[in-house]
């Protein structure tokens, strides 16, 4: 593909997410870091996990994604009653006019594109794994068959904070499947008098869809041909293995605050992360900046930290921005060699 039409195609993806933004922004106030990660989440095919506290508009704002995009749409809200079998669906025995009997696969709400897992850390551990296939694999087992899931396919689930009553927290292998875990905040003074001032008209926005699910496949095989640099794929290893205590090249603060670090799968979240930055930003190349941007929501639920890190008040957050200031960028030298 020619550089030129590359061009065409950033400067068109530029202008529907801009189209996307300007939607959004009709409904929700603030908050465009968040909405900048799942936009990023959506266009590498991952999944991402909304966490804070009630009240702060995280279902709103996956609904609202949700009307933007032109692709189905399924909340599922999790209680501690809610069995595997509401989520993925359901074996029936029919009877035909004939007399003869057989059994119908009914599809659960995880047959949709997009699936909003409502409160995911209310159900118990058993219900919450029904969604590791499907994250994983994107297809669904019942009985001896197994059904594929629609493309595109993403889950978006909220959470509230742990430390609320009637919470499970989510297993680790569970957690690995997010690409990125966001922090929903406090909006800011401004912010809270404009949602005080657009909730009173008691008034219905209707948003207008802006990408099908045939233009999400293409931009996503945009954005994920975007090429890294080995410059830069050197970064992503070197800062992913500092996380890990047991590492040579781990810093003594790792060693001595963390349980265990990132997987490989981190790695793979931080490039095509990097590659959704340089996307929307009309760059057709990763920069280290662009890793930096998404280190933390990629990293934050991948580190464990002791008791050691607690007794000091340190979170997984402040292992990252710690490494961040300590890893240094590789020497950009003999990646030149290289190239002659």
């Amino acid at each position: 593909m020619s550089t030129e039409r590359i061009n065409e195609y950033l400067t068109q993806f530029s202008q529907t997410r801009s189209q996307m933004l300007d939607q959004l922004r009709r409904v929700i106030v603030g908050q465009s870091e968040v909405i900048e990660l799942i936009l990023a989440a959506i266009f590498t095919r991952g999944h991402c996990l909304l966490v804070g506290v009630p009240g702060l508009a995280k279902t709103l704002m996956v609904g609202s994604i949700s009307q933007v995009l032109d692709v189905s749409f399924k909340r599922i809200q999790f209680t501690p009653d809610l069995m595997p079998s509401d989520i993925t669906g359901t074996m029936v025995l029919d009877e035909t006019e004939s007399g003869k009997r057989a059994f119908r696969f009914v599809r659960g709400p995880i047959f949709a594109s997009i699936v909003l897992a409502d409160e995911i850390n209310r159900t118990p551990p058993k219900t919450q794994a029904a969604l590791l296939q499907a994250m994983q694999e994107r297809e669904v087992s019942a009985g001896q068959d197994t059904h594929k899931l629609p493309e595109p396919f993403f889950v978006i689930a909220t959470q509230n904070p742990i430390e609320q009553e009637g919470t499970y927290p989510l297993p680790e292998a569970q957690l690995d499947r997010f690409m990125f875990t966001i922090k929903v905040d406090y909006p800011s003074l401004d912010e809270e008098k404009r949602i005080l001032s657009m909730t009173g008209k008691g008034e219905a926005v209707e948003l207008t869809k802006v990408l099908s699910s045939k233009a999400i496949s293409n931009v996503q095989k945009l954005v994920l041909g975007v090429p890294v640099g080995d410059y830069v794929l050197d970064y992503i290893a070197r800062l992913v293995r500092a996380t890990r205590p047991s590492d040579p090249t781990a810093p003594e603060f790792v060693k001595k605050m963390v349980d265990y670090g990132a997987g490989p799968r981190a790695g793979l979240f931080l490039r095509d992360g990097g590659k959704a930055m340089a996307a929307m930003d009309g760059r057709f190349s990763v920069a280290i900046d662009d890793v930096k941007k998404v280190a933390i929501p990629v990293l934050r639920h991948r580190i464990s930290t002791n008791f050691q890190a607690q007794a000091e008040g340190k979170k997984s957050e402040d292992i990252i921005e710690q490494l961040l200031a300590t890893v240094g960028e590789p020497e950009v030298g003999k990646y030149e060699k290289r190239r002659r």
